[in-house]
Protein backbone atom coordinates (compact mmCIF):
# COMPACT_ATOMS: atom_id res chain seq x y z
CA UNK A 1 0.00 0.00 0.00
CA UNK A 2 1.24 3.41 -0.59
CA UNK A 3 0.87 6.44 1.24
CA UNK A 4 1.06 10.40 1.35
CA UNK A 5 2.92 12.26 4.53
CA UNK A 6 1.53 15.97 4.34
CA UNK A 7 4.74 17.70 5.24
CA UNK A 8 4.29 21.44 3.66
CA UNK A 9 2.97 23.20 6.42
CA UNK A 10 4.73 26.81 7.90
CA UNK A 11 4.21 25.27 11.16
CA UNK A 12 3.35 28.92 13.12
CA UNK A 13 2.76 27.53 16.36
CA UNK A 14 6.16 26.78 16.96
CA UNK A 15 7.98 29.96 15.55
CA UNK A 16 10.57 30.78 15.67
CA UNK A 17 12.05 27.13 15.58
CA UNK A 18 9.81 26.48 12.47
CA UNK A 19 11.12 29.49 10.79
CA UNK A 20 14.50 27.42 9.78
CA UNK A 21 13.84 23.86 10.69
CA UNK A 22 9.95 22.30 8.70
CA UNK A 23 8.26 21.16 11.43
CA UNK A 24 8.67 17.34 10.74
CA UNK A 25 12.30 17.76 11.00
CA UNK A 26 11.90 19.10 14.80
CA UNK A 27 13.74 16.11 16.60
CA UNK A 28 12.09 14.05 19.30
CA UNK A 29 15.29 12.63 20.84
CA UNK A 30 18.19 12.86 18.40
CA UNK A 31 16.30 12.16 15.28
CA UNK A 32 13.53 14.02 13.61
CA UNK A 33 9.58 13.03 14.32
CA UNK A 34 9.26 12.05 10.54
CA UNK A 35 12.15 9.86 10.67
CA UNK A 36 9.71 7.91 13.14
CA UNK A 37 6.86 7.92 10.94
CA UNK A 38 8.93 6.83 8.08
CA UNK A 39 10.49 3.93 10.55
CA UNK A 40 6.97 2.86 11.60
CA UNK A 41 5.80 2.98 7.43
CA UNK A 42 8.77 0.45 6.70
CA UNK A 43 8.04 -1.88 9.68
CA UNK A 44 4.40 -2.16 8.62
CA UNK A 45 5.02 -3.18 4.67
CA UNK A 46 4.54 0.48 3.11
CA UNK A 47 7.28 0.50 0.18
CA UNK A 48 6.05 3.74 -1.59
CA UNK A 49 5.68 7.01 0.26
CA UNK A 50 5.35 10.25 -1.02
CA UNK A 51 6.24 13.58 1.10
CA UNK A 52 3.83 16.49 -0.15
CA UNK A 53 6.11 19.25 0.64
CA UNK A 54 6.35 22.91 0.23
CA UNK A 55 7.57 25.62 3.08
CA UNK A 56 11.65 24.25 3.51
CA UNK A 57 11.38 21.68 0.97
CA UNK A 58 14.80 21.31 -0.21
CA UNK A 59 15.66 20.45 3.89
CA UNK A 60 13.23 17.49 3.77
CA UNK A 61 13.81 16.32 0.34
CA UNK A 62 17.87 16.66 1.19
CA UNK A 63 17.25 14.70 4.57
CA UNK A 64 15.50 11.82 3.36
CA UNK A 65 16.55 11.97 -0.21
CA UNK A 66 14.60 8.35 -1.99
CA UNK A 67 14.62 6.61 1.25
CA UNK A 68 16.19 4.06 0.74
CA UNK A 69 18.11 3.89 3.92
CA UNK A 70 14.61 3.51 5.56
CA UNK A 71 13.59 0.70 3.26
CA UNK A 72 11.11 2.81 1.38
CA UNK A 73 10.83 4.67 -2.10
CA UNK A 74 10.17 8.52 -1.28
CA UNK A 75 8.28 10.66 -4.25
CA UNK A 76 7.63 14.38 -3.48
CA UNK A 77 5.17 16.58 -4.45
CA UNK A 78 5.61 19.79 -4.08
CA UNK A 79 3.13 22.92 -3.90
CA UNK A 80 3.94 26.50 -5.19
CA UNK A 81 1.22 27.67 -3.14
CA UNK A 82 -0.90 26.71 -0.17
CA UNK A 83 -3.52 24.05 -1.27
CA UNK A 84 -4.08 23.27 2.89
CA UNK A 85 -4.76 19.98 3.85
CA UNK A 86 -6.44 17.77 1.71
CA UNK A 87 -5.66 19.46 -1.47
CA UNK A 88 -2.25 18.27 -2.33
CA UNK A 89 -3.71 14.75 -2.61
CA UNK A 90 -5.04 15.73 -6.39
CA UNK A 91 -1.48 16.34 -7.67
CA UNK A 92 -0.53 13.35 -6.49
CA UNK A 93 -1.09 10.77 -9.96
CA UNK A 94 -0.14 7.35 -8.87
CA UNK A 95 -3.05 6.97 -6.30
CA UNK A 96 -4.60 4.04 -8.15
CA UNK A 97 -5.86 2.10 -5.13
CA UNK A 98 -6.75 2.39 -1.26
CA UNK A 99 -4.04 4.27 0.38
CA UNK A 100 -2.84 5.82 3.18
CA UNK A 101 -3.11 9.74 4.70
CA UNK A 102 -0.96 11.33 7.50
CA UNK A 103 0.63 14.84 9.00
CA UNK A 104 3.97 14.30 9.41
CA UNK A 105 4.42 15.75 12.75
CA UNK A 106 2.29 12.83 14.65
CA UNK A 107 3.82 10.67 17.39
CA UNK A 108 1.69 7.54 17.71
CA UNK A 109 1.90 4.24 18.37
CA UNK A 110 -1.06 3.19 16.13
CA UNK A 111 -0.88 0.15 14.33
CA UNK A 112 -1.56 0.99 10.81
CA UNK A 113 -2.14 -3.02 9.73
CA UNK A 114 -5.16 -2.91 12.32
CA UNK A 115 -6.60 0.65 10.65
CA UNK A 116 -6.63 -0.74 7.12
CA UNK A 117 -8.03 -3.86 7.63
CA UNK A 118 -10.97 -1.97 10.00
CA UNK A 119 -11.90 0.30 6.55
CA UNK A 120 -11.77 -2.50 4.23
CA UNK A 121 -14.03 -4.47 6.73
CA UNK A 122 -16.44 -1.29 6.80
CA UNK A 123 -15.98 -0.60 2.89
CA UNK A 124 -16.03 3.36 3.42
CA UNK A 125 -14.89 5.90 0.87
CA UNK A 126 -12.62 7.05 3.91
CA UNK A 127 -11.59 6.04 7.24
CA UNK A 128 -10.60 8.84 9.85
CA UNK A 129 -8.76 7.59 12.57
CA UNK A 130 -9.58 9.38 15.77
CA UNK A 131 -8.61 10.17 19.59
CA UNK A 132 -10.19 10.58 22.88
CA UNK A 133 -9.76 13.93 24.03
CA UNK A 134 -10.34 15.63 27.40
CA UNK A 135 -11.02 19.47 27.85
CA UNK A 136 -11.60 20.54 31.55
CA UNK A 137 -13.75 24.28 31.38
CA UNK A 138 -12.32 26.27 34.17
CA UNK A 139 -16.13 28.09 34.46
CA UNK A 140 -19.26 27.16 35.81
CA UNK A 141 -21.55 26.10 32.90
CA UNK A 142 -25.34 26.37 32.69
CA UNK A 143 -27.53 24.63 30.88
CA UNK A 144 -30.67 26.89 29.38
CA UNK A 145 -33.77 26.26 27.71
CA UNK A 146 -35.09 28.21 25.05
CA UNK A 147 -36.50 30.80 27.55
CA UNK A 148 -32.95 30.99 29.39
CA UNK A 149 -34.35 29.41 32.21
CA UNK A 150 -31.74 27.70 34.06
CA UNK A 151 -32.68 23.83 34.40
CA UNK A 152 -28.47 22.86 34.63
CA UNK A 153 -25.51 23.93 36.03
CA UNK A 154 -22.15 21.83 35.89
CA UNK A 155 -18.87 23.50 38.06
CA UNK A 156 -15.86 23.29 36.18
CA UNK A 157 -16.50 19.75 34.01
CA UNK A 158 -14.35 18.00 32.28
CA UNK A 159 -16.04 17.75 28.35
CA UNK A 160 -14.45 14.87 26.08
CA UNK A 161 -14.41 15.03 22.59
CA UNK A 162 -12.98 12.76 19.95
CA UNK A 163 -10.57 14.28 17.47
CA UNK A 164 -8.98 13.61 14.18
CA UNK A 165 -5.49 11.65 15.15
CA UNK A 166 -4.67 13.58 11.62
CA UNK A 167 -5.06 9.50 9.97
CA UNK A 168 -7.19 8.68 7.12
CA UNK A 169 -7.19 5.94 4.50
CA UNK A 170 -8.87 6.49 1.42
CA UNK A 171 -10.03 4.93 -1.52
CA UNK A 172 -8.90 6.75 -4.77
CA UNK A 173 -12.40 7.98 -5.67
CA UNK A 174 -12.02 10.68 -3.14
CA UNK A 175 -9.86 12.32 -5.01
CA UNK A 176 -13.12 12.94 -7.45
CA UNK A 177 -14.26 15.29 -4.87
CA UNK A 178 -10.85 17.60 -4.79
CA UNK A 179 -10.59 20.04 -7.58
CA UNK A 180 -6.98 20.16 -9.53
CA UNK A 181 -5.26 23.51 -7.68
CA UNK A 182 -7.73 24.39 -5.11
CA UNK A 183 -6.66 24.58 -1.76
CA UNK A 184 -9.21 22.41 0.99
CA UNK A 185 -8.91 21.33 4.22
CA UNK A 186 -9.69 17.78 5.62
CA UNK A 187 -12.69 19.13 7.08
CA UNK A 188 -14.22 20.85 3.92
CA UNK A 189 -13.31 17.23 2.18
CA UNK A 190 -15.39 15.29 4.46
CA UNK A 191 -18.39 17.58 4.31
CA UNK A 192 -18.56 17.41 0.77
CA UNK A 193 -18.08 13.36 0.89
CA UNK A 194 -21.04 13.19 3.07
CA UNK A 195 -23.27 15.44 0.96
CA UNK A 196 -22.20 13.21 -2.06
CA UNK A 197 -23.65 10.05 0.12
CA UNK A 198 -20.68 8.88 0.91
CA UNK A 199 -19.78 6.58 3.88
CA UNK A 200 -16.86 8.01 5.83
CA UNK A 201 -15.84 5.57 9.25
CA UNK A 202 -14.23 6.73 12.12
CA UNK A 203 -11.72 4.27 13.61
CA UNK A 204 -11.56 4.62 17.82
CA UNK A 205 -7.85 4.47 18.64
CA UNK A 206 -6.90 4.26 22.39
CA UNK A 207 -2.66 3.72 21.25
CA UNK A 208 -0.60 6.61 22.22
CA UNK A 209 -1.26 9.71 20.19
CA UNK A 210 0.49 13.34 19.93
CA UNK A 211 0.35 15.97 17.45
CA UNK A 212 3.76 17.84 17.97
CA UNK A 213 1.66 21.29 16.88
CA UNK A 214 1.99 23.52 20.19
CA UNK A 215 5.05 23.98 21.83
CA UNK A 216 3.50 22.07 25.25
CA UNK A 217 2.82 19.38 23.14
CA UNK A 218 5.98 19.12 21.44
CA UNK A 219 7.94 19.26 25.18
CA UNK A 220 5.57 16.45 25.88
CA UNK A 221 6.82 13.95 22.60
CA UNK A 222 10.18 14.88 23.57
CA UNK A 223 9.78 13.73 27.28
CA UNK A 224 7.94 10.38 26.01
CA UNK A 225 10.02 9.68 23.50
CA UNK A 226 13.01 9.53 25.81
CA UNK A 227 10.87 7.21 27.81
CA UNK A 228 8.94 5.10 25.35
CA UNK A 229 11.64 4.87 22.35
CA UNK A 230 11.72 1.45 22.09
CA UNK A 231 7.91 0.92 21.67
CA UNK A 232 7.58 3.59 18.70
CA UNK A 233 10.80 2.42 16.93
Amino acid sequence: MKAVILAGGKGRRLEPYTTILPKPLMPVGNVPILEVVMKQLSKYGFKEITLAVGHLAELLMAYFNDGSKYGVKIKYSKEQNALGTAGPLKKISNLKDTFLVMNGDILTTLDYSKLIAFHQEKEAIATIAMHKRSVKVDFGVMKVDEDNTVIGYDEKPTLGYLVSMGIYVFEPKVLDYIELGEKLDFPGLVKRLLRGGEKVQGYPSEDYWLDIGRPDDYEKAVKDFKKMKNIFL
